[in-house]
């Protein structure tokens, strides 16, 4: 049965939560998940062009295909945006079904860390191949 409200006036659930606004950041993390889905379904399906493209030739044919401007921007693209998506994923995960305060901190942080350390060193390595043919 429906509480009476301040005013007195019985009200249900839904008018209970109208006009309450939405709750932090939920929407512009839905947004941002779907918009990398599709970002990425372009982005995988080129690199998989790529790679299939790539397997018939030699070390010299891929150091080529990595010197390429738009090839070595696609991949960064490709790695970044993947990199995002999944923190974003798995903090919809951690904050969903993870029900201690503190046992979910510890996740969010790891989350962040090995999402964004994978991401700065996936960078820097195709950054060293494209720019400097991969030599030592």
């Amino acid at each position: 049965m429906s509480t009476p409200s301040k005013s007195g006036a019985y009200r249900t659930p839904l008018g209970r939560a109208r006009g309450l606004g939405a709750a932090k950041s939920g929407v512009g993390r839905f947004i941002g998940e779907r918009v990398t889905s599709v970002a990425l379904l372009f982005l995988v399906f080129w690199a998989v062009a790529s790679a299939l493209g790539l397997a018939k030739g030699g070390y010299a044919e891929a150091m080529q295909w990595f010197a390429s401007p738009v090839n070595a921007v696609l991949l960064l693209l490709l790695s970044v945006v993947g990199f995002y998506h999944m923190q974003v994923g798995m903090t919809v995960i951690i904050e969903d079904y993870i029900g201690k305060p503190v046992t979910k901190a510890v996740l969010l942080l790891a989350n962040a860390f090995a999402c964004w350390g994978a991401m700065a060193l996936t960078v820097l390595c195709i950054l060293k191949v494209a720019l400097a043919g991969g030599g030592a």
